[in-house]
């Protein structure tokens, strides 16, 4: 058996606890120098670096999609997809770099470890199977189609790598003696220290990959159809001119989810449960029909929007910053839209009082449009005519002030309108106001009311005036 020396510390504690079993002075000093003193940890080697992590294996490739005709003839189609690769291997941790141990070192030593083992690569995800649209008119046809459409298994997982191994102490206990003084003289002694050597440990072996996702099943569509299947057009926006002569068939292809694919096709098919299959095509054609006087060009910064409806209808839906004065005629499944006149909605309104002229009989308002579109307008107007009088109640800087009094409030026929192009004259002396409530010199308040209107639009523009009645005539 192999004598161990006492270290410093235990040593100390059996001369503190056991105090008469201490010798002579001579006696302890030849145990202290047998004593083992502590000593810094030095490492033995360098460590090794860890391993790399083993590559993704790449994905599978995807099934091809297909479309075919069913007619009875027998089809064997193969839309399998490919399989994922396998993940690598970790790469091994590598071995620590390790060196001899000295004959006096004077430290303890520890060995280096190896590096960490890398991770295995996960395994690459599987291909998806192909999809499959099949057009037939004969659902019995599909019993002659035998389709594989699996998807395609997930790679496998990689290995981990191994750790790399770690320095191993060639001793793991040794001895060394240090003296002190000079030989023979009364102050020369000497200690002997023991040391330790601690093996180095091997790495961590790295973690296995992910076994890779399998692909997903390809899946059937059925369209009951003996020709290709035009794409859904279900809404159409485009500027009035290119719409204009140009019939737009919308439509809306209307499908439905049903289960148990595969029992429609040959035995032993594989393929996703749920199935796609087209139960009805809604069909509408729009023609937009320009027959207005401005060109249509003029227009080009305003969208019309045409959107199927139902089975065999279609709604329409006009720019909100255009007036326009259209006929609607639907017949079979076409709908015609005609468009006889177009005004901006901003030029709908600009209206403005122009001034009062006259008196008596002949005292006349004019409205002035400014857009000058009254030409494609229909204008109507109702007025509210007030006089003002003397109030007994005072005003603000104590003089008396006026009071507005209703004489007339109606429509103006059109016979006291008179129209010139864009300036209508109206004819207040034609109205059923009383001679007195027409003479110069009064204070007259005129609220006119405009009602604008093109085909199924119109607004109402209010317009006022407080001015007095002047002696003139129109020049």
């Amino acid at each position: 058996m192999e004598v161990r020396f006492l270290s410093k510390v235990s040593l100390f504690m059996a001369i503190f606890v056991l105090p008469q079993f201490i010798p002579t002075t001579s006696t302890s000093q030849s145990l202290l120098c047998s004593a083992v003193l502590a000593a810094d940890i030095q490492d033995l080697g360098e460590s090794g670096d860890h391993g790399e992590e083993g590559a993704k294996g790449n994905n599978g490739r995807n099934g091809d999609n297909l479309t075919v005709f069913a007619d009875g003839t027998p089809m064997n189609l193969d839309l399998t997809g490919g399989g994922g690769a396998a993940g690598q291997q970790g790469i091994q941790g590598y071995d620590a770099l390790c060196e001899q141990q000295g004959d006096k070192i004077g430290k303890n030593l520890r060995g280096a470890n190896g590096g960490d083992g890398g991770d295995g690569g996960d395994g690459g995800v599987g291909g998806n199977g192909g999809s499959l649209t099949i057009y037939t008119t004969n659902k019995e046809s599909l019993k002659q189609v035998y389709v594989i459409a699996a998807g395609g298994e997930g790679g496998a997982s990689g290995k981990a790598g191994v750790g790399g191994e770690g320095c191993q102490c060639d001793r793991p206990y040794w001895n060394e003696e240090t003296c002190f003084g000079d030989p023979g003289s009364s102050n020369y002694s000497c200690t002997t220290e023991e040391f330790q050597c601690t093996d180095g440990e091997s790495g961590r072996k790295g973690r296995t990959g992910v076994k890779g996702r399998d692909g997903e099943i390809g899946n059937l569509t059925l369209i009951n159809l003996d020709k290709s299947l035009d794409p859904d057009l279900p809404e159409v926006t485009a500027p009035i001119s290119e719409l204009k002569g140009r019939g737009y068939t919308l439509s809306k292809n209307i499908w439905q989810n049903k289960n148990n694919a595969a029992s429609l096709l040959a035995p032993g098919s594989v393929i996703a449960n749920k199935y796609k299959e087209l139960v009805a095509r809604h069909e509408h054609t729009v023609l937009v029909v320009w027959d207005a006087p401005q060109p249509a060009e003029n227009f080009d910064d305003q969208n019309m929007t045409l959107a199927i409806k139902g089975e065999n209808d279609a709604d329409i839906f006009l720019p909100k910053d255009l007036w326009l004065e259209t006929k609607t005629e639907k017949q079979n499944k076409v709908t015609e839209l005609h468009i006889f006149n177009a005004v901006r909605t901003k030029d709908v309104d600009d209206l403005t009082i122009d001034g009062l002229f006259g008196q008596g009989a002949g005292l006349e308002l004019d409205v002035f449009d400014k857009a000058e579109q009254s030409n494609l307008i229909g204008t109507d107007f109702t007025i509210r005519y007030s006089v003002g009088e003397k109030s007994e109640e005072k005003n603000f800087f104590g003089g008396s002030s006026t009071e507005y009094k209703t004489k007339y409030e109606g429509t103006v026929p059109t016979q006291a309108i008179a129209k010139n192009g864009n300036l209508f004259t109206l004819q207040l002396g034609k109205l059923p106001i009383p001679p007195e409530y027409l003479q110069p010199g009064l204070k007259v308040e005129i609220e006119v009311a405009a009602k604008r209107s093109l085909g199924e639009n119109s607004l109402i523009k209010k317009l006022s005036t407080r001015t007095e009645i002047e002696q003139q005539s129109r020049s």
